[in-house]
C-alpha cells in the first residue's frame, strides 16, 4: 500500500510540473479531451489471464495466449542462481496516448502543454473542412507498471517495477514526423512495398482477428494495415480507433527497433528481457481506455491486428472523444522463485 501511496505522489508531481508550461486549450489549438485512469474500474483485470505453469494454464481464459515453454521447471544463473517456476501471465505496463493534437495527453486528464515550438502539428480534416482518410497521429508512451504498484500479485521477481513516467514523446523525434528519416529505422521497407506483401496481411488480419497474429508476417499490423513506415502517418485510415491502434501498434514496434522495448515472452525471457529488434506482435494486448474505456468482453484487450469492427462501437465521439488512451498488456514468461 506505501508503494501505491508513493506513486501518486510522483503521478502528481509530474503533473505539477508540467503545469508549470501548460497553456489555455484556446492559444494551444483544439481542445485536448481525455481523463485520468481509474486503476479499479477501468481496467480490464480478467485481461491479466490465461496463467501458466509451463505449458499447464492453471487459470484459462477466453482469449487465447501467447506460447509458454512447456516444461514446468525452469534454472537461471542471472540476476541470481535459482531454480524456479517458469511461470506466464499477462501484465499491464504501459500507457499510450494517441491523439492528433500536438502535445494533447489523454491520459493525464485531457492537459495540453506548449513548449512553444511548431513540431507535431497533425491535421484530422482537409482545407474544405471535409474529413480525411488519412491520419497524422502523435503518440506518447508512458511507464504504468500497475500491479507492482497495487501488489496485486505477491513481489516477485518477475513483476515489471518503477514509477509513473512520460517515457516518449513523438512530438520531439524527427524520425516520427518523416517518412524519409523513418527508413532509417525501418530500411527493409523497400523490399516490402509492394502488393503481395500487403496482401499477405489479410492472412495477418484473419489470424489476429480468429487467434493470434503470425509472427512471420512482421511487416503486417493485422486489419489495421502495415507496420511501416514506423511513424504515426496512417495512409489509409477508415475511423479513429483503426488509425489510432494502428499508430500505437507502430511505436511499439519502433521502440523494440531502438532497443528501449525488450523481449518478455518464450523460453529465452524465462532469465530475464531480451532484445526484439523484430518485435513479435503476440506479446501485446491494447485495451482502450480513453475516452470510453473496455473493460470486459474477449476483445476488451485485443491482440495487435485484430479486426477494430469487432470492439469500436461507442469508443469514439465526435469533439469529445477523438483523443485516446491505450493500457499495454504484455506477456511476460518468467523463472519464478
Amino acid at each position: 500500500m506505501m508503494r501505491w501511496l508513493h506513486n501518486i505522489v510522483a503521478v502528481a508531481a509530474v503533473l505539477i510540473g508540467l503545469a508549470t508550461i501548460s497553456v489555455s486549450p484556446a492559444k494551444a489549438g483544439p481542445t485536448c479531451h481525455g481523463s485520468f485512469v481509474n486503476p479499479i474500474t477501468d481496467v480490464c483485470w480478467s485481461c491479466m489471464f490465461p496463467l501458466s505453469l509451463g505449458g499447464l494454464s492453471i487459470w484459462p481464459s477466453s482469449r487465447p495466449d501467447a506460447p509458454n515453454p512447456s516444461l514446468p521447471l525452469c534454472v537461471c544463473a542471472t540476476p541470481l542462481p535459482r531454480v524456479g517456476l517458469s511461470v506466464g501471465f499477462w501484465e499491464p505496463v504501459r500507457l499510450i496516448d494517441a491523439t492528433m493534437k500536438p502535445f494533447c495527453f489523454p491520459n493525464l486528464g485531457g492537459l495540453t502543454i506548449s513548449p512553444g515550438l511548431r513540431i507535431g502539428q497533425k491535421s484530422m480534416t482537409t482545407e474544405d473542412g471535409n474529413e480525411r482518410d488519412r491520419g497524422e497521429w502523435n503518440i506518447h508512451w508512458y511507464a504504468y507498471p500497475l500491479l507492482y504498484w497495487m501488489e496485486v500479485v505477491a513481489d516477485f521477481l518477475c513483476l515489471q517495477s518503477g514509477s509513473f513516467d512520460i517515457a516518449y514523446l513523438s512530438e520531439l523525434d524527427p524520425l516520427w514526423q518523416s517518412d524519409e528519416l523513418t527508413y532509417l529505422l525501418n530500411p527493409e521497407a523497400i523490399l516490402l512495398a509492394n502488393p503481395l506483401a500487403v496482401l499477405a496481411c489479410a492472412g495477418d488480419c484473419v489470424a489476429a482477428t480468429v487467434d493470434l497474429p503470425r509472427k512471420e508476417l512482421f511487416w503486417c499490423a493485422g486489419c489495421q494495415g502495415t507496420m511501416y513506415p514506423l511513424n504515426g502517418n496512417v495512409s489509409a485510415q477508415w475511423g479513429h480507433v483503426q488509425g489510432s491502434r494502428l499508430a500505437a501498434s507502430r511505436m511499439a514496434y519502433k521502440l523494440h527497433r531502438q532497443a528501449i522495448a525488450w523481449g518478455t515472452m518464450g523460453g529465452e525471457a524465462l532469465c530475464g528481457k531480451y532484445l526484439m529488434p523484430v518485435m513479435d506482435k503476440r506479446q501485446y494486448r491494447l485495451q482502450l481506455i480513453n475516452p470510453n474505456p473496455s473493460t470486459s468482453g474477449r476483445f476488451a484487450c485485443a491482440p495487435i491486428g485484430t479486426h477494430s469492427q469487432l470492439y469500436e462501437a461507442g469508443k469514439y465521439l465526435p469533439v469529445v472523444g477523438e483523443d485516446f488512451g491505450y493500457l499495454v498488456w504484455r506477456k511476460r514468461n518468467c523463472c519464478a522463485l
